[in-house]
């Protein structure tokens, strides 16, 4: 019998087929038969892809939910959707807000964290397992997500500032400084000692984006401090992380029923629940509330980051994730109901504390115009009444209204190191409540901001050449990257960026590659499929409900958040709130053409990977290393014309395939046999 030759076949696999026996001149014919490796993406009989043996895992459930908690529930719980229901509705903001959860937010939540757990792999090797095309999806939200990491940090960076001033009795922002004559300076007595001590103290805030002054020392400092903590928890991935979420992800609620149960307590609590959660219906009738309610659950899940898909990756093939979603989707609404509670009880004493100041100043200025007696506290309220708005005017009295206190509660930055540091002033023992809100933010902050990073670098380590470098190493480069851009937030005009990067980094690119996950789950991978696979790990098979939202209302939700965003920034002149020291209070200007350059640049890098990857591999221009193949087994006649021709997307060996796989692509020139 004829010798039988076994030739390894090149990784590429677009190398001309040898020309087998009439090549040689002997007359005889042979057979080349290449096998390749079976279909990867097929749903019944594959390995799955990223399964390899040292893929990292959760120590345990509760560190895996834990995870899940400390990364969706974050900063928006307590500083934004309190604002959005007070704003939009009171207690009728509820009712979008629960229907956009269910027909938005828990749809897109699972097929993130279910095609992590699926796929085993991060969003970059998710999107390219599913086509070769989709790469882009993986890359676009790598960028955005560095995006929101720069300035999320920095919000960090700000509550270690305010943390260490916390232990300061009487705390620096209960009065205001004197100048040298002994008066109050005026900017301070302008606006508010908290006012004051944001914008002057801690920001030593610029005029404008022009005229950003210099770095602020303090600010540098803690940014150090920030990535530094970040970097030691992120370090090993899970392994460091997972530890740390036991602390981010509870002590935040023990906080909040602290506050809760001393907020109940204190006067005007009441008046603030009520003009928080009395419901206007009305307000049901106006678009942009069910566009607020879509916007803040979009954000408020993390979805389009990457890190639900990471954070899947880790569990195993057979862990529940339908259930996981659904604990969690609850878990994060009802702390968001939970911290406006505590935050509008709260809010509602300061309020209440407020008109009783107003009430006392402007019934001294009656007393000494004469309009009122010196013990007569029953008449102030008539003597107001009688009095028109010239008078008002020229006697510079207050308007002492609950309801006017109360409309004024802003939102994020402004709530936080603004009004609620007023309200903290006017309890007893400030200082430690200070410490404890604030520590509060920086549990929330940190577990959100160990879930961005971790997406980002999972999706990095996706990547051939970085898995090749330790972990450690690969994080401290991001980390030091990071705090060199982030120098940017801590000059003079550090809010205003930081108010830049959050309206144009993290918006418009993000809602871009949740609509392009639900597109190429449903649509290109199928829904037939992704059902199954749902069905195989959790031996529940998804039902109407979700078929309807992956189908058809989760894009058009998507497609309208987007459409909206789009419009609203093209329509409205983007402005920011510049502090003004003469006036002692923000004014709006709009941002220079050279920083809306900027933010355009932004938004393109975080879109046009997606379209760019298309084009090039489906022009073949980039490379394609995938994890699917398609199994075929090739019978060609070895006639001096004969090529062997592969399928494009056999260009590579999926680098996670078992050694006993690599026969499936060698190439067998069998000879005749000979009797």
């Amino acid at each position: 019998m004829a010798a039988t030759k076994i030739i390894d076949a090149p990784r590429n696999g677009h190398e001309m087929a040898p020309l087998n026996t009439r090549a040689r001149g002997d007359g005889t014919h042979g057979v080349t038969i290449v096998l390749t490796a079976p279909q990867r993406n097929s749903v019944q009989s594959v390995d799955i892809p990223g399964n390899e043996p040292e893929r990292a895992a959760w120590s345990g459930k509760m560190q895996f939910f834990l995870s899940i908690i400390g990364y969706s529930v974050g900063l928006g719980n307590i500083w934004r959707f309190p604002y959005l229901c007070q704003q939009n509705g009171g207690g009728a903001f509820l009712i979008p807000f629960m229907v956009m959860l269910i027909l938005e937010g828990i749809p897109l939540f699972l097929i993130e964290l279910g095609m992590g757990q699926r796929m085993r792999l991060g969003a970059l090797g998710v999107w390219n397992t599913i086509h070769p095309w989709l790469g882009g999806i993986g890359i676009s939200s790598c960028i955005v997500t560095l995006f929101v990491a720069l300035y999320y940090n920095v919000i960090i960076t700000w509550v270690f500032f305010y943390l260490f001033n916390s232990f300061r009795y009487p705390l620096p922002w209960s009065s205001c400084p004197l100048n040298g004559t002994g008066f109050e300076l005026e900017e301070c007595a302008k606006s508010s000692e908290t006012t004051y001590f944001w914008y002057r103290t801690t920001l030593d805030a610029a005029p404008s984006m022009d005229e950003p002054g210099g770095l602020k020392w303090w600010i540098v400092l803690c940014l150090m401090l920030s990535w530094t903590i970040v970097f030691f928890i992120v370090m090993k991935g899970i392994q460091s992380s997972g530890k740390v979420v036991y602390f981010t992800s509870l002590f935040p609620y023990i906080v909040l029923t602290i506050f809760f149960i001393r907020g109940i307590t204190l006067r005007g609590a009441g008046a603030g629940l009520m003009h928080m959660y009395t419901p206007k219906v009305e307000k049901l009738l106006e678009p942009t509330v069910w566009l607020d309610a879509a916007t803040q659950v979009f954000y408020s899940f993390g979805l389009a980051f990457g890190s639900l898909i990471a954070f899947g990756s880790y569990n195993t093939p057979k862990n529940n994730c339908v259930r996981d979603v659904l604990l969690v989707s609850v878990c994060n609404a009802v702390t968001a109901i939970y911290a406006s509670v505590v935050i509008f009880a709260i809010l509602g004493f300061k309020a209440t504390v407020n008109v009783d100041r107003c009430v006392a100043s402007n019934t001294d200025i009656l007393v000494k115009n004469k309009l009122l007696g010196l013990n007569d506290t029953q008449g102030y309220e008539q003597a107001m009444s009688l009095l028109n708005g010239t008078e008002l005017t020229r006697l510079q009295l207050s308007e002492c209204s609950l309801a006017h206190e109360l409309d004024n509660a802003a939102e994020g930055t402004g709530l936080a190191f603004i009004v609620f540091t007023q309200a903290i002033v006017e309890l007893p023992g400030a200082p430690f409540w200070a410490v404890l809100f604030f520590t509060m933010l920086l549990s929330l902050g940190l577990g959100s901001q160990i879930g961005i990073l971790e997406g980002m670098l999972c999706t990095l380590f996706d990547i051939d050449i970085i898995k090749r470098v330790k972990k450690q190493h690969v994080t401290g480069v991001v980390c030091l990257f990071c705090f060199i851009v982030g120098f940017i937030f801590c000059t003079g005009a550090g809010e205003y960026w930081l108010k830049m990067f959050d309206s144009f980094a993290g918006t418009i690119g993000l809602v871009v590659v949740a609509l392009m996950e639900m597109i190429a789950v449903i649509f290109i991978y199928g829904h037939e499929r992704f059902t199954e696979d749902i069905f195989q790990m959790t031996g529940y098979r998804p039902g109407r409900y979700w078929q309807w939202t992956w189908r058809y209302i989760g894009p058009v939700i998507m497609v309208c958040i987007l459409v909206s965003s789009v419009v609203f920034m093209v329509i409205r002149n983007p402005t920011y709130g510049a502090w003004n020291a003469d006036l002692g209070m923000i004014e709006q200007k709009s941002y220079p053409n050279w920083v809306m350059g900027i933010a355009l640049s932004m938004i393109l890098a975080g879109v046009l990977p997606m379209p760019i990857v298309f084009l090039m591999r489906s022009f073949q221009c980039l490379k394609v290393d995938l994890d699917i193949h398609q199994g075929s087994i090739r019978r060609n006649e070895t006639t001096a014309s004969t090529k062997e021709m592969i399928d494009n997307d056999d260009d590579n060996m999926s680098p996670d395939m078992p050694p006993q796989d690599s026969l499936a692509a060698t190439r067998f020139t069998i000879g005749d046999f000979e009797n």
